[in-house]
């Protein structure tokens, strides 16, 4: 039985979901959880038992001091509350964890008790999956769905995907299932640059959400952060005529791809963002990271493997980067 004790009445409640590993290329789900969490002070109310979905063996725990005294962080999946006050007061349930390594369905029933008992009247899980999407241009994320009139309402894309999936697809199909709307946000994170951070791709989804649900989140250093990250990963790609080539083919084929997209009601919503952020009353054989914290490239100019390409309606796909799945947690 659920207990939420000292958690107060919310209003208009979303959960927002994310978990490290296989749908979360460069961390960018996990770490838009995260920033939402320290930027409106969430606190936690709940926290799976670890026991129940971990293989410890795949997610150690973690050994670390505090005032001479030895604690261990287990990972979990856990839950917080947070109130966003704008554009009108609205709460969103955060969940951030790590994808378990079994019993998946119990997992996912889980979550749902907790949204039921708190009233959730959406769900929305965010993933970023590898692509054949350039860094110089924006972050594609698609928004999906399984309901047909949710897509329909929102302007989001049907899920027609068939194939191997994550916990985002698992839990996504649970909810509907279960008889609440969910709906699924996916970044496109350039594959020969996949390792984390990716702050460009996180800042794509926290815009994304904030269009979908109408509301306002305080960006901090992502801009300045993804700014940055774009600058390393330029001046990396210069450097080898064959990684810049590559870049250029993407960039052509996103370019000639979108330009009908190029429309008056793109960049009309693209000026609309601007004003709001205006507003003074708001408060692989990839790459890896140097010892400055840029990243760095290894063998790049590569497409992705068959299994690392994503679908065209926002499947999923694997990071290569982690091994946190488990294949008999998908049946």
């Amino acid at each position: 039985m659920i207990e939420l004790e000292g958690v107060p009445e919310l209003i208009d409640p979303v959960m927002v979901a994310a978990f490290e590993g296989w749908n979360d290329a460069g961390d960018a789900a996990s770490t838009a959880v995260g920033h939402m969490d320290r930027e409106f002070k969430g606190e936690v109310f709940a926290a799976l038992d670890a026991e129940d979905y971990y293989d410890f063996q795949v997610n150690r725990p973690t050994v670390w001091m505090e005032d001479g005294v030895r604690k261990i962080t287990w990972p979990t999946t856990r839950l917080s509350v947070v109130r966003i006050q704008t554009p009108k007061p609205r709460d969103l349930v955060l969940v951030r964890g790590i994808e378990p390594s079994m019993r998946w369905r119990s997992f996912c029933n889980e979550i749902l008790g907790f949204a039921h008992e708190l009233g959730v009247e959406m769900v929305v899980v965010l993933g970023a999956l590898l692509g054949d999407t350039p860094h110089t241009r924006p972050v594609p994320v698609t928004g999906v769905t399984s309901d047909a009139d949710l897509a329909t309402a929102l302007n989001l894309e049907e899920s027609r995907y068939e194939g191997p999936t994550g916990i985002v697809g698992i839990l996504q199909e649970a909810c509907t299932h279960a008889g609440i709307p969910a709906v699924s946000l996916w970044a496109a994170v350039p594959h020969y640059v996949s390792q984390p951070p990716n702050p460009k791709a996180t800042l794509a989804l926290l815009n994304r959400l904030e269009d979908l649900l109408d509301l306002r989140i305080p960006q901090g250093e992502l801009p300045e952060d993804a700014r940055a990250w774009q600058v390393g990963v330029d001046q990396l790609a210069a450097e080898d005529s064959e990684v810049a080539e590559y870049v250029q083919t993407l960039e052509e084929a996103r370019d000639t791809a979108e330009l009908p997209e190029a429309s008056g009601e793109a960049i009309a919503k693209e000026f609309e963002r601007y004003l709001r952020r205006r507003d003074p009353q708001q408060p692989g054989d990839y790459a890896s990271e140097g010892a400055d914290g840029v990243p760095q490239f290894r063998d790049l100019g590569r497409p992705p493997r068959p299994e690392e390409k994503d679908s065209a309606d926002g499947g999923e796909d694997e990071d290569e980067g982690t091994d946190r799945g488990d294949d008999d947690g998908a049946a």
